[in-house]
């Protein structure tokens, strides 16, 4: 009986109903988008990072795997690797941010070949001068571009030398000698990576590696991948912990607003259930069922909503961000909407449980 009553309620104000699910909906969204892009840019850099086929990744001393630092290591170690044992390819990067979470990468297109096989060109090829650019697919699409196209990039223009097959490393390269003397990093570079002639000996060699380079940052393809989590970088799981807050105050709000204007138009409504009967408990308990009933049509909203951005994102801004459905964090953005729509609904309740039936009779 209570759950028909329910349901007729929420029925009977489609509207107010509706507008309350889709705003507990948006909470849920904002929880689930932002977890899904987290990851998804991590994943997606972890992939590209696999992609280049290399065994062993280099950073300079003092930097975090998975930062955009400039620029830290001389030229010339490139040399003192590519004399170690099982070491058959070297190459150096440079790594430039542009914004964001976006790069641009420095190579030695020779050495990259030999490291990875190369790019695959989908459209152009390789570049020829020393102000042209590489893009990726992603890239290309998002900008609407082809080879042969102009770019600004670093406040100059770059013309496209060509589009390459997505999945290498990143999505913008340009000639390395060019980028070091751009950015002020003449003989230096970012990033190493080696090839070796057998990936079983990976281990091997990167203890021995640590033992001769003990400040540098070496790891193997397998560890610098997995290092690529939200834990691992810096402030971003308090930035997700203050979403989740801000989420739980927004349904607090909402849910409150709405409960307590339920309420003040169901006096009369309320006073005749007590006039029936009714204990203080059953008119709360109605309230929360109304409550969690909408938490959950609006958690079922927020879910069917994050597909729909992760559709935009693929639609419309491909080469900058990637965004996972996170199904592990569906029972979190349920806690933190019924959460909040129950916190909201509280106050409401306890209102409209000590109305008095008589006074309540009589409101107009």
């Amino acid at each position: 009986m209570i759950n028909k009553l329910v349901i007729e309620n929420l029925k009977h104000r489609p509207l107010r109903t509706a507008l309350t699910a889709f705003t507990i909906g948006m909470q849920v969204m904002m929880i689930l988008t932002l977890v899904g892009i987290s990851r998804g840019l991590l994943a997606d850099s972890a992939r590209r990072a696999q992609g280049v086929g290399a065994d062993i990744w280099v950073r300079p001393p003092g930097s975090s795997a998975i930062s955009f630092s400039s620029a830290g290591m001389p030229q010339g170690i490139l040399r003192y690797f590519s004399k170690q044992p099982h070491v058959v390819h070297v190459a150096g990067m440079v790594v430039h941010p542009i914004g964001g979470v976006n790069t641009v990468t420095g190579v030695d297109l020779e050495e990259f070949n030999r490291l990875s096989g190369g790019f695959r060109y989908l459209d152009g090829g390789p570049f020829q001068g020393r102000e042209e650019v590489l893009v990726d697919e992603f890239y290309a699409e998002q900008n609407k571009k082809k080879a042969g196209d102009v770019i600004q990039l670093l406040n100059r223009p770059w013309k496209i030398a060509g589009v390459v097959e997505a999945g290498k490393l990143g999505r913008l390269f340009v000639p390395r000698d060019t980028l070091q003397e751009l950015t002020g990093n003449t003989g230096k570079l970012s990033q190493v990576l080696l090839k070796l002639d057998d990936s079983k000996l990976t281990d091997q060699v990167v203890a021995s590696l640590k033992k001769e380079l003990p400040d540098y940052q070496i790891y193997s393809i397998a560890e610098f991948t997995s290092l690529f989590t939200v834990s691992n970088v810096p402030g971003l799981s308090a930035f997700i912990g203050v979403i989740i807050a801000l989420s739980i105050v927004l349904g607090f709000v909402v849910v409150s607003l709405t409960m307590y204007a339920a309420v003040l138009e169901r006096t009369r409504e309320i006073g005749v259930l007590k006039s029936l009967g009714a204990s203080p408990g059953y008119v709360v308990n109605l309230l929360l069922r109304e409550t969690s009933l909408l938490a959950v049509i609006g958690w079922i909203t927020g879910i069917l909503l994050a597909f729909g951005s992760r559709w935009a994102i693929r639609t419309f801004v491909p080469a900058y961000l990637t965004q996972q459905i996170v199904p592990d964090w569906w029972p979190i953005a349920f806690g933190v909407a019924l959460t909040g729509a129950l916190l909201g609904a509280l106050y409401p309740g306890v209102k409209a449980a000590r109305q008095d039936a008589i006074e309540a009779l009589s409101h107009e």
